[in-house]
C-alpha cells in the first residue's frame, strides 16, 4: 500500500531562528559558567550553571556532555592566543626572547583565566578542538625548546612537559601568594631553566 508522502518545509527564517536561540541559550550558558568561575567556583557542577543560566539540566549537558567539555569552551579564546603565542616565539629570532614572552603569556593568561589554567593543566583534553589547540601549542613549544637547547639557551634536559608543569606551578604559587604579578616568579624560573645559570 502506498502512502502519500508529505514534505515538510522548514523555513529558512525558522530555521535562522533556532540557531540563533540556540546560540543565545549556549552564551547564557557560558556567561554562567564563568561567573560562577569568577566565584572562585571551579569545581563547575553542571545543575549549578543551568540554573544560573536559566536552562533545564538536559541542555547544558547537550552542548556540554562534561565539565572538561564546557571548561574547553570557556578557555577556547585563551588557548588560541596562546597557541599564537608560542608560534611566535619559535619563530622569534632571539630564541631567549621568545621564550620569555612565551611563558610571560602563558603566565597570564593562566591568571587571569582559571577555566585557561585548568586546560593546561589537564593532561587529556575532551574536545576534538582542543585536542587540535593542544597539538599545535606542543608542536609549537617543541620547535622552540629545539631552538633553545641548540642555542645554549636552557638545559638539555628540559622538555615541554617540564615546563607545562613549571607554568601551573607557577600560577598556583601567584595565587597563593597574592602578588599582582608573576614577574618575580617568571624570572627565577628563567633562571632555572638556562644551560649555564
Amino acid at each position: 500500500m502506498d502512502y502519500p508522502r508529505t514534505l515538510v518545509r522548514v523555513s529558512t527564517t525558522n530555521a535562522e531562528s533556532l540557531r540563533a536561540d540556540s546560540a543565545r541559550v549556549r552564551a547564557r550558558m557560558l556567561q554562567a559558567a564563568r561567573d560562577r568561575i569568577a566565584a572562585g567556583e571551579l569545581e563547575l557542577p553542571l545543575n549549578a550553571v543551568a540554573k544560573a543560566a536559566g536552562v533545564g539540566v538536559g541542555t547544558v549537558y547537550r552542548h556540554f556532555p562534561s565539565r572538561q567539555v564546557l571548561l574547553e569552551a570557556l578557555a577556547a579564546e585563551g588557548l588560541a592566543q596562546v597557541v599564537a603565542a608560542a608560534v611566535r616565539a619559535a619563530a622569534e629570532p632571539d630564541v631567549a626572547n621568545g621564550l620569555a614572552g612565551l611563558l610571560r603569556v602563558v603566565l597570564e593568561g593562566q591568571r587571569t583565566d582559571p577555566a585557561l589554567a585548568a586546560v593546561l593543566a589537564t593532561p587529556e583534553p575532551a574536545g576534538p578542538q582542543t585536542r587540535d589547540l593542544v597539538g599545535a601549542l606542543t608542536a609549537a613549544v617543541d620547535r622552540l625548546l629545539r631552538r633553545a637547547r641548540a642555542d645554549g639557551v636552557i638545559r638539555s634536559d628540559v622538555t615541554a612537559g617540564d615546563l607545562q608543569a613549571l607554568l601551573c606551578g607557577l600560577q598556583h604559587a601567584v595565587q597563593v601568594s597574592g602578588a599582582p604579578t608573576g614577574e618575580r616568579y617568571l624570572d627565577v624560573l628563567l633562571r632555572g631553566l638556562r644551560a649555564h645559570p
